[in-house]
């Protein structure tokens, strides 16, 4: 079973806490671990492994979409720099992965204080404590969606 595919399952069931705003082509999330504050996730409506799988109209609106929910994203968070990755090595669904940053944001791991997130150890990007409680899940998410607002 494919893991994207479950999380959208549990959208449109009203059931996904981390589910912002749906679009023509997907659907906007927040990740479930917090370290990079705002980091969130964009789920193609449809289930393919690779981009270049979609049909040429979806998946140009699919990448409009995708740059809309990034210039969203950095300014509900007020970034320094975007990262953005569809990378689908571990949940073979396009999904992207946009991580708002901050200076210093990698702390020793970084060289110089800069480099990818993946730097950053994964036990520590998602241990417990990284993830957030409800309250402060529905701030992100009012945050972001004030944003996304802008874009439709």
């Amino acid at each position: 079973m494919c893991l994207i595919c479950d999380r959208i399952q549990l959208i449109k069931k009203g059931a996904n806490p981390y589910f912002v705003k749906e679009l023509a082509t997907g659907y906007v999330v927040l990740g479930d671990h917090q370290h990079f504050s705002g980091y969130t996730l964009f789920l193609c409506k449809q289930h393919v492994t690779e981009l270049h799988l979609l049909e040429p109209i979806f998946r140009d609106k699919f990448l409009a979409e995708m740059a809309l929910v990034s210039a969203a994203v950095s300014r509900a968070f007020s970034a320094q720099k975007m990262n953005l990755e569809l990378l689908g090595n571990g949940d073979s669904h396009i999904h992207w992965h946009l991580f708002p940053r901050q200076a210093g944001d990698l702390g020793e791991y970084g060289m110089n204080g800069k480099g990818p997130v993946w730097w950053y150890p994964a036990e520590k990007m998602f241990a417990p404590e990284t993830q957030v409680d409800a309250a402060t899940l529905c701030k992100l998410k009012e945050q972001l969606l004030a944003e996304l607002k802008l874009v439709d």
